[in-house]
């Protein structure tokens, strides 16, 4: 198994179905955490340097209690049925945060190591800003919970992505992996990923979702990966360029990334691979996906 890449249930620690954090090699300054209600009633983080969002994946309720330094409260975060429902309540959590919840569901917990304290900040699902980006075959849906301009955080960024059946995400290939005032950022990035057949159809047999992640070197540091991605599955990119995340025609693809790195701001500026910058014209002369956005 590549140090990057980890399928479904190798990350188990304690109740939490994945844990990805600095015990694993090469990795320092993001995170996340996958708690499932078949696993535990109860999940609960002690307070460290982490910022963090929670969410649910899918399910009906979570009820989070935390405190921080300035405020103690309980509340509840809606849920979806799935990834591929729309937008869902997001709640942000600075450092030296207490934590505990309940779920009937699936919970993400992103996390980026962190060092100011920002507000807490719950954002409601009709408040997340649902982008749509590239063209064509190239189309693909963000939902904008957490990235430099949508979300108060010191040092995280992060976003949900919807790819449908037969399109790609992340073309052309790109990189933050090396520190360029207003030009690049150097981020580590975390990718969760779920499929599921194309809701357009019903298949009348067994199906087995599958799709594509491609991760390849930029400089000297060796990379040169072809990940093939079941529901579940987890992929670390500490450098490289990365992408495309391709869907399989019959099967949709989520996908959440966060990323964090040292860099004296939060940025998030990319280099596109120079041999594929050229695509990105092509999306002038092609309309969007009409299958998207996906929604509840």
């Amino acid at each position: 198994m590549s140090q990057w890449y980890y399928p479904k249930g190798s990350l188990r620690q304690g109740p939490w179905e994945a844990v990805v954090d600095e015990s694993l090699p090469g990795w320092t300054y993001t995170g996340m955490r996958l708690a499932d209600a078949k696993d535990s009633t109860r999940f609960e983080i002690a307070p460290d340097n982490k910022e963090r969002v929670i969410y649910m994946l899918s399910g009906e309720a979570t009820e989070v209690t935390y405190s921080t330094a300035g405020s103690s409260e309980t509340l509840v975060l809606q849920g979806r049925q799935s990834v591929f429902h729309g937008a869902v309540d997001y709640l942000y959590l600075p450092i030296q945060s207490d934590i505990s919840f309940t779920t009937n569901g699936r919970v993400m917990v992103v996390e980026a190591v962190a060092s100011v304290a920002k507000p807490v900040n719950l954002r409601k699902a009709s408040d997340v800003p649902l982008l749509l980006r590239g063209a064509g075959k190239s189309t693909r849906q963000i939902h904008d919970f957490g990235g430099v301009e949508h979300l108060d955080a010191d040092r995280m960024v992060a976003v949900e992505v919807i790819a449908p059946s037969g399109n790609w995400s992340g073309v052309p290939p790109h990189k933050h992996d090396t520190y360029i005032p207003g030009v690049e950022s150097n981020l580590e990035e975390v990718y969760y990923f779920e499929l599921a057949p194309d809701r357009a159809y019903t298949p009348s047999g067994p199906t087995n979702p599958v799709a594509y992640f491609k991760t390849y070197s930029s400089d000297e540091r060796a990379m040169d990966e072809l990940f093939e991605i079941r529901n579940g599955d987890i992929v670390l990119v500490p450098y490289g360029y990365h992408g495309p995340a391709a869907a399989m025609p019959g099967y949709d693809l989520y996908f959440m990334n966060v990323m964090a790195g040292p860099d004296p701001d939060r940025s998030w500026n990319v280099t596109n691979d120079p041999h594929h910058e050229w695509i990105r014209e092509t999306w002038d002369s092609e309309e969007k996906d009409p299958r998207l956005p996906y929604t509840a």
